[in-house]
């Protein structure tokens, strides 16, 4: 039940809901050895200034003191588990070390919208290895993998795994977990061929091979587009030559309208120190006070297998079209070698129908997904920043303790299954999680032995018995279908035949059966869902 805008209360049988999901987390976190730990919900800001965190994170919720100490409300906790596993860890013997917590997190979300799925508090799973070396590192990872399948196959939901990027978590070895929905807010490519699925920050096409030296190439060249950037210390202008998408029209292309015909992540990835939180009319004004400037082209332009003085003419004259738009001398040479500049990376928008990069016959497509899950191989990401050392074998220095960190979003989780899950009639949960695994409803008819009887008879069987008086059975059917109850039991005009009816709306299933067929009817259900 909302509070206040991005604040929920959890009543009695969404608890029951979290209780079975943290249930279900324990044990696959247990099947890798993990565990079970409590940190606190204060951390310091003096933890998050160490590794760099504090200055480039504008979600923190402050806590102000009559000290003023400089609390704030976690949002995650790489830091202080790293700062707590430093204290304690000083020697190779004591690893490998795999620690978790499920608990609340804080973040200054500026929108909270769709439910659970974009909050100010949220319930998160977060495991934090600490391994003795990189080979060790990589091989938990792989181990922590596993243990998401396992967990997220037990849900029995389809789901997607995403190479993703690190962003300011930090590594380089990154995936998430998928649901597609039409609420989410992430885009998921994915092969409809082979197994290739990335979110937006790692998708890639592949590029058709060019020869630069080619002169027979007929056609005449297309004017590139010219995507313009700063480098994060504002010192290097960046022009970015990407070839035009052939539905395009042979005009100019304003300023702020470039970037929707470019993969700003691929951009990114051809020139890393590029800052792309800037604002177009903050961007002009930088861009005119630069010292330095870089030049770089995407493989896929056409011109580029034209002739090179033909290709050479194209990128000098979009190059000195970017320095007058700067108002800059225009007589500078670029350098170096124009083959030089292009870059392998191809950051031409990728649109649905784009070839594969892993296999020769598949295309790309797009869906709309919500994360519920990330895996992250850190490296020595905090321990270095915060002195997470260890003494290792045949060394007389210490080494930094290499990390990952991985993540489920214990609220998002939950929202997304009801989203998906929903339909006109109500909630649907998966049997893994549901409430109660079924529910036994009476007509008013019915006496209370009757109706004890058939739930006594579902030993085994999480179920629960709506007995509630002055409720007609249509009434409590609804209720029923509106909470999401897997299986639901009726007790009806059947009965005086000594009949009951099965119900599974997932499923489709309306059976009547003998009594003593019942459990075993139920339990069929349940094993589907």
């Amino acid at each position: 039940m909302r509070a206040h805008s991005g604040v929920f209360h959890l009543l009695p049988l969404g608890l029951r809901v979290q209780n079975k999901l943290e249930s279900l987390i324990d044990k696959h976190m247990s099947s890798i050895g993990a565990s079970k730990v409590s940190l606190s919900h204060i951390s310091t800001e003096e933890l998050w200034k160490q590794t760099g965190r504090h200055s480039s994170n504008s979600e923190f919720l402050h806590i102000n003191d009559r000290r003023e100490s400089g609390f704030l409300l976690a949002p995650t906790h790489e830091e202080e588990i790293t700062a707590l596993v430093a204290s304690m860890v000083h020697s190779y013997k004591d690893l490998p070390l795999r620690l978790y917590q499920t608990g609340r997190k804080y973040r200054d979300e500026k929108r909270p919208r769709q439910g659970l799925l974009r909050t100010k508090e949220f319930m998160m799973k977060d495991l934090y290895t600490f391994d003795s070396s990189h080979e060790a590192a990589l091989d938990t990872y792989a181990e922590v993998r596993q243990a998401y399948t396992n967990l997220f196959d037990e849900l029995k939901l389809p789901y997607l795994v995403a190479d993703a990027d690190s962003g300011n978590m930090g590594g380089k070895l990154s995936h998430e977990y998928h649901f597609v929905s039409p609420k989410g807010e992430d885009n998921v490519w994915s092969c409809d061929s082979c197994s290739y699925v990335a979110n937006e920050e790692l998708v890639e096409k592949a590029t058709p091979e060019t020869d630069l030296d080619k002169t027979d190439v007929p056609g005449e060249p297309v004017p590139p587009l010219s995507f313009q950037g700063i480098s994060m210390d504002r010192e290097t202008a960046i022009t970015i030559l990407i070839a035009r998408p052939p539905d395009l029209p042979d005009t100019t292309i304003s300023w702020d309208s470039i970037s929707s015909f470019v993969n700003l992540h691929a951009v990114k990835r051809m020139y890393p120190d590029l800052d792309t939180s800037i604002d177009t009319a903050s961007l002009r004004g930088l861009l005119s006070s630069a010292h330095k400037h870089k030049f770089l082209c995407s493989p896929s332009l056409p011109e580029l297998a034209r002739t090179a003085p033909e290709a050479l003419d194209l990128i000098m004259e979009a190059y000195t079209h970017a320095q007058c738009e700067r108002g800059q001398d225009t007589s500078s040479d670029l350098g170096e070698s124009w083959r030089e500049l292009v870059k392998e990376i191809d950051a031409s928008v990728i649109r649905p129908g784009d070839a594969c990069p892993r296999c020769e016959t598949g295309k790309l497509d797009v869906q709309k997904a919500i994360e519920v899950g990330h895996t992250f191989h850190l490296g020595t990401r905090y321990s270095d920043p915060l002195s997470a050392l260890i003494a290792v074998p045949h060394s007389t220095q210490k080494e930094a303790i290499h990390m990952g960190c991985h993540g489920i979003g214990v609220s998002r989780l939950i929202g997304s299954m009801a989203s998906l899950l929903s339909d006109s009639a109500g909630l649907n949960w998966p049997r893994a999680v549901a409430p109660f695994e079924a529910i036994v409803v009476t007509s008013p008819q019915i006496t209370e032995e009757d109706s004890v009887g058939v739930y006594d008879q579902l030993q085994g069987v999480d179920t629960v018995l709506d007995d509630r008086k002055g409720k007609e059975l249509g009434w409590k059917l609804r209720d029923a279908d509106l909470i999401g109850y897997p299986v639901i039991v009726v007790l009806g005009r059947a009965w005086k035949e000594g009949k009951v009816e099965v119900q599974c709306r997932r499923l489709g299933v309306k059976k009547v059966v003998e009594r003593g067929e019942m459990r075993q009817e139920v339990k069929r259900l349940l094993e589907q869902l």
